[in-house]
């Protein structure tokens, strides 16, 4: 794991290590609301709030009142709730009297099954904050919640401040949250900065079932800047995600067909379990359409996942194959391992 440069941890420390002891002292509480439009974040951050995404269902929107946690000297801002902080340290309390052997991936996912799927809950802020909100969640913060859970018990860490720098290092660009651009929005864009930090690495072999090439074309952000209130009047910050978006297209992926995906040998190597996996899109503008993690059962691969078709998380009861064949717009999933 490469050796991060960042200022999350000396800030998260200082600033978590006061408001676990005393969560109403030194802090601001405000109630949020979530814009009406915004990113959508089973569309990599990228399609408008009104649209539903490749699952085909409305997306509801946050109603929750969040606090602000700001140290003093703190540059970064958490938005998040005194049951977000608990549940994170009691989770990866549990976590620390497993084996260092268990599918922590797994582990984690399994333990945030039945949370409300709610879109939009980064969208609670006038300026970026790195949001913590682990009563609702959307298929990208799933995914996040259940990676920095992950690294964080992978380095027997139990802190809220560890959460935090974890999930910050994973959101962000190098690990850095400066403002809105910094998000990573597009999925392709989240997987390969964060295979430059060192924390996922794709699978891209030239063999099966990896049979066929995406070439990344994105654009809907710049396209419709309408649909995201932190974007819409800002011609500096569209300028900056259209550069984004120009240094991702063209580049070319490996991936699955949806219809290669089967109960075989060479899947199962392809496909471990707590895989990431990302579902492609032949949207325009999008280069993928929904994220989850992957488990295998006897009757084939499944997908766990932040659902708007359940309205929350859920381990999918078909398979995955058969639930791309409900959705004609998917075409194939890429395959990210948490390092």
């Amino acid at each position: 794991m490469k050796k991060k440069k960042n200022f999350l941890v000396v800030v998260l420390v200082l600033a978590i290590a006061l408001t676990t002891m005393a969560h109403q002292s030194s802090c601001r509480g405000t109630e949020t609301a979530v814009s009406a439009t915004g990113d959508s974040v089973c569309a990599d951050n990228s399609k408008p709030a009104d649209e539903p995404d490749s699952e085909g269902s409305a997306e509801v929107k946050s109603d929750a009142k969040a606090e602000t946690r700001t140290d003093a000297k703190a540059i970064l801002n958490i938005t998040y709730q005194k049951t977000d902080s608990l549940k994170v340290e009691s989770l990866l309390a549990e976590a620390k009297k497993r084996d260092t052997t268990t599918n922590f991936m797994l582990f984690f996912a399994w333990k945030l099954l039945g949370i409300p799927y709610v879109g939009h809950t980064l969208e609670v802020n006038a300026e970026e904050q790195l949001v913590v909100n682990l009563r609702q969640l959307d298929c990208t913060t799933y995914v996040e919640t259940v990676c920095a859970l992950t690294l964080c018990a992978k380095h027997g860490q139990t802190a809220f401040a560890d959460y935090c720098h974890w999930l910050g290092q994973l959101r962000y660009r190098g690990g850095q949250l400066t403002d809105y651009t910094s998000r990573l929005h597009y999925f392709t864009d989240w997987i390969e900065d964060n295979t430059r930090m060192g924390f996922v690495k794709e699978t891209q072999q030239k063999t099966a079932p990896f049979n066929a090439v995406q070439t990344v074309k994105v654009g809907f952000m710049t396209e419709h800047p309408q649909y995201y209130d932190m974007l819409k009047d800002n011609q500096q910050f569209q300028s900056v995600i259209a550069q984004q978006e120009k240094a991702l297209n063209g580049r070319q992926y490996r991936y699955i067909v949806k219809t290669d995906i089967s109960n075989t040998l060479a899947m199962r190597q392809a496909v471990a379990d707590g895989d990431i996996i990302a579902i492609l899109t032949n949207k325009k503008g999008l280069d993928t359409s929904h994220v989850g993690i992957a488990v295998w059962h006897a009757d084939g691969l499944h997908l766990l996942n932040a659902s708007q078709i359940h309205k929350k998380t859920v381990e999918e009861p078909m398979t995955l194959r058969q639930y791309m064949g409900k959705h004609p717009t998917q075409t194939g999933i890429r395959v990210v391992k948490l390092l």
